[in-house]
């Protein structure tokens, strides 16, 4: 760079001896009334209109600061230099300042280009540099630190555009930008902003500055073969313009497309020509926000435009201030502050170090200004209300503030139209004085259009969605290809298929798409597409056919897969797993998933105990107990009027009445019963039974016809402790997770179709097959759907996402296609396709879970046992009733029971229970 600097410094030398100088005002001591004078250099484009509008706003900040501050000691004298709109212009500009004039400050250079030299001769002789329109982020205060921006860097705008693309919820965006400082400088922090809202940048669009309208619009013809529809332009309006116009003719300013304009043509609305401006009709645009309804903008609005008028006559037009005009303005006031602050008199500059070289330099000449430190502070240190708000530096430069997002609508008599604002403390609201964030208001679209563009699209050129489908020879009911001898070409059919073809066309738009059927290569070959998707590029095939001939007489089927650029989808079987993700999208999955395995089954050996399985526990209680409640209601009744059928002892009283009724659950009692309550008890009871022991007869002939069995594996650690082979299917990823679960790779088996999986089973491992198959659960459930009998899913399911659509990284149509997988799962489409090609046949479960199914419980019989206990009961009730006596006896004879039980004898006296007087 100080090499750079001494070839400009002698340009600028050799520049400086044909040009002329303006002149300064003369400085004086401040003797007299003592007023101190300070020279303040400006490098300007006086050539240009810019230029001349830049001048007078700050001609206007020294008379009006001083016309406020008419009792301060100091006053600038402003030197003006012109750049000629050049590099070496404004180096020889600075230099004669800083060398001839002896200026304290420089306000400028106008460009980031030539700021970046002049920065450094202001850095070796410490005479702060102030530049109001160097917005470029590569000019660093860090740096050089005597260079003060007193305008906004050009990457505190991305937050704003990032906020806009977010809203919107688009998810690619190209940046078109030119290659100047101005132009490059800003991009990577607006590809950064566009991350951090998840948005991808595919492609960067760069035009020449010096770009003809043939260049631009061949780069716009490229742009029109890309997906992505929404563009950022930043460049400078003379560049911008054009571009805006040849986009309007080649057809790229209609309905579907997007266009954002940075602050370096939104802040040029206001002078570019109609037809410009009817060229970006739709466009969204981003600038800083000046509030130009404030009071004192409208009046500094309106005393510059009767000032320039009066100033430059050749003007033949009604100059309005630009929003660098404002800054301009700002940046004035500011030094004349800031050399007030710095007070006293302004010591002399005195000259720079030698240099060490033998040869002094250019830079060795120039003086260094003793209080460039001081003043440079007192720059910092100021403050104040301006033009474009609050004036305050954070690191020599403004701080990021408010932006204001406009609408052009120059199709309808307007200009721009605000359609919200954005900050960073709040995003984006709809007033500049609000933090509460909102929506933008309703905006019109290039087109005319009020609906929101979604951003992309295929192409117009004829170019479809080229969707990969791996040609597999395994479950051919996910996925097959077959040849069409009605249509001379192959066909793809198969679960997969209907399924992606049911999601496209539920989006709420149309997307054409073919498919291209590729023939593996490798074991992994789901692994190697999905990682050349991510590059974009298939490997090169034997044969340049890009399709599959599968005819029976064919020979000549290829051996590798197609070379076609820029895939699109990849649709098959494919599982969602974290290391394919790192490359490519998936959407949302459309199986169930899982990994688990499948085993064979055994028959179990005899169980003696098996006549008590067709009642579960619950049920058996239950029986026992209302045994035990209709026997002794039944008792209550008959051992005292028919003695001869329940008399005696109680001990064979009570054996009596046990056998009687538990005699009902086999055949019709014998004992004869006198008590009308008593025959009512037992005939709801005999129902109870009847309908009980059928049952129950059923069940247990169904389990003594139906085979118990049980898997000949109970869970994966039988398998590893025995070391036996089990299965997978070709091609899957399967194979890497049984290795990860310590299963030896050369005990690993692969098959590709369902009569493999059986017949390795079949086999078992010590016969050349398996002992199991580990698969995804919905191969193992379309397995089980047609071996249900012989084999059985069992161990821990080993989570996964299941079967997903794959994409390239940050395709659009992730998000959209995502959506619509939902509103075809849920939907009866599914159901349709699932019977298409699996059948109505239910999922198998095992035998042991069936026979599990088929016991009866007590919920079965809940209200055949209420009647029979509410029959008991109110019989019991009623024989409490008339009988309270006898009733009392009974407890008595119940609690010497419960004595004989506990303590193994009975008292004498109740040997045998007498009569009781029947006169009382």
């Amino acid at each position: 760079m100080e090499k750079l600097i001494l070839l400009l410094c002698l340009a600028s030398a050799i520049f400086r001896c044909f040009s002329s100088s303006a002149e300064c005002k003369p400085q004086v001591d401040g003797g007299g009334n003592g007023t101190v004078r300070v020279r303040v250099g400006a490098v300007l484009d006086m050539q240009t209109l810019e230029g001349k509008r830049n001048q007078a706003s700050i001609n206007m900040a020294m008379d009006d600061f001083y016309a406020a501050h008419g009792n301060y000691s100091t006053r600038v004298d402003l030197c003006l230099r012109d750049s000629n709109t050049s590099i070496i212009g404004a180096a020889a500009a600075a230099t004669e300042l800083l060398d001839d004039d002896g200026v304290q400050v420089i306000i400028g250079p106008p460009t980031s280009t030539q700021a970046d030299y002049v920065l450094v001769l202001g850095n070796h002789s410490r005479v702060p540099i102030l530049s109001f329109s160097a917005t470029s982020p590569s000019l660093s205060t860090a740096r050089t630190p005597y260079f003060v921006r007193t305008t906004l860097n050009d990457s505190s705008e991305v937050g704003a555009i990032a906020a806009v693309v977010k809203s919107f919820g688009w998810r690619n965006v190209i940046p078109v930008y030119d290659d100047t400082d101005y132009g490059t400088g800003a991009i990577p922090y607006l590809v950064d902003a566009l991350h951090a809202v998840d948005a991808a940048v595919p492609y960067r669009s760069i035009i020449v500055s010096t770009a003809s309208d043939e260049q631009i619009e061949k780069e716009l013809y490229r742009l029109m073969t890309m997906q992505t529809r929404v563009f950022i332009v930043h460049m400078l309006a003379d560049l911008g313009s054009r571009l805006m116009r040849k986009a309007k003719e080649v057809g790229m300013m209609v309905e579907g497309y997007v266009w954002i304009t940075t602050d370096g043509i939104t802040n040029e609305l206001d002078l570019l020509e109609e037809k410009v401006l009817n060229s970006m009709h739709g466009t969204v645009g981003v600038r800083r926000y000046i509030n130009r309804s404030d009071e004192g903008v409208r009046r500094f609005t309106k005393r510059f435009t009767e000032k320039f008028a009066q100033g430059n006559p050749s003007v033949n037009m009604s100059v309005q201030p630009h929003v660098f005009d404002f800054w301009a303005y700002d940046t004035a006031w500011a030094v004349a502050m800031a050399v007030e602050r710095a007070a006293g008199a302004m010591r002399p500059r005195i000259r720079g170090s030698p240099s060490r070289s033998s040869v002094a330099t250019d830079l060795d000449k120039l003086d260094v200004a003793i209080d460039g430190p001081r003043l440079l502070k007192a720059i910092h240190d100021t403050r104040f209300r301006g033009l474009c708000g609050e004036f305050l530096l954070v690191d020599g430069q403004l701080p990021v503030s408010a932006f204001e997002i406009v609408n052009v609508d120059g199709d309808h008599g307007g200009r721009e139209t605000v359609i919200g604002y954005w900050k960073p403390e709040s995003g984006i609201t709809r007033h500049p004085n609000t933090n509460k964030a909102t929506e933008l208001m309703p905006i019109v679209w290039p087109g005319g259009s009020t609906t929101v563009p979604k951003g992309w699209q295929i192409p117009t050129n004829g170019k479809k969605l080229q969707v990969i489908v791996p040609v597999t020879t395994g479950f051919k009911r996910f996925l097959s290809v077959e040849w069409d001898p009605t249509k001379n070409s192959t066909s793809v059919k198969g679960y997969c298929i209907d399924v992606f073809d049911a999601v496209m066309k539920s989006l709420p738009y149309a997307v054409p798409y073919e498919y291209i059927l590729l023939q593996p290569r490798t074991a992994s070959y789901i692994d190697d597409l999905v990682y050349q998707i991510y590059l974009k590029v298939i490997l090169p095939p034997s044969s340049s056919d890009h399709s599959l001939d599968l005819r029976p007489e064919s020979k000549d089927v290829p051996h590798s897969l197609l070379q076609v650029q820029n895939y699109d989808a990849l649709v098959g079987d494919i599982t969602i797993v974290a290391n394919r993700s790192q490359y490519v999208d998936f959407t949302l999955p459309y199986t169930e998933s899982g990994v688990s395995m499948v085993v064979p089954l055994k028959k179990k050996p005899g169980n003696a105990l098996i006549f008590l399985k067709p009642l579960s526990a619950d049920l058996w209680i239950s029986c026992i107990f209302f045994t035990f409640l209709t026997g002794f209601v039944v008792w209550l009744f008959e051992h005292r009027d028919n003695t001869g059928e329940f008399g005696g002892p109680l001990h064979r009283q009570l054996g009596i009445i046990f056998c009687f009724v538990c005699s009902t659950l086999v055949s019709s009692p014998e004992r004869k019963l006198k008590s009308t309550a008593s025959q009512i008890v037992v005939v709801f009871w005999a129902s109870v039974v009847l309908i009980l022991v059928s049952s129950y007869t059923a069940m247990l002939s169904s389990m003594l016809t139906v085979q118990e069995l049980q898997p000949t594996v109970s869970d994966v650690t039988e398998l590893q402790t025995k070391g036996v082979y089990v299965g997978y299917r070709n091609g899957s990823f399967v194979a890497d997770l049984l290795q990860k679960m310590n299963f030896d790779r050369h005990r690993l088996r692969n098959y590709s179709t369902v009569d493999q999986y059986a017949d390795a089973l079949s086999k078992g491992s010590d016969n050349g097959g398996v002992a199991a198959i580990f698969d995804e659960i919905p191969y193992l459930m379309f397995f089980l759907s047609k071996h249900c009998l012989d084999y059985t899913m069992v161990g821990p399911t080993h989570q996964t996402a299941g079967f997903g659509f794959v994409f390239q990284k940050g395709s659009p149509l992730v998000a959209d296609v995502s959506r619509a997988i939902l509103k075809v799962t849920q939907g009866d489409k599914m159901v349709e396709i699932k019977r298409k090609w699996f059948g109505d046949r239910p999922t198998c479960s095992s035998q042991q879970d069936n026979l599990s199914s088929m016991r009866l419980n007590f919920r079965n019989f809940w209200g055949l046992f209420l009647i029979s206990g509410l029959v008991s009961i109110t019989a019991l009730a009623y024989f409490v009733y008339n009988n309270p006596y006898e009733a009392k006896e009974v407890m008595a004879m119940m609690q010497q029971t419960i004595v004989y039980i506990k303590g193994g004898k009975l008292d004498k006296e109740a040997q045998s229970v007498t009569e009781p007087d029947q006169n009382g």
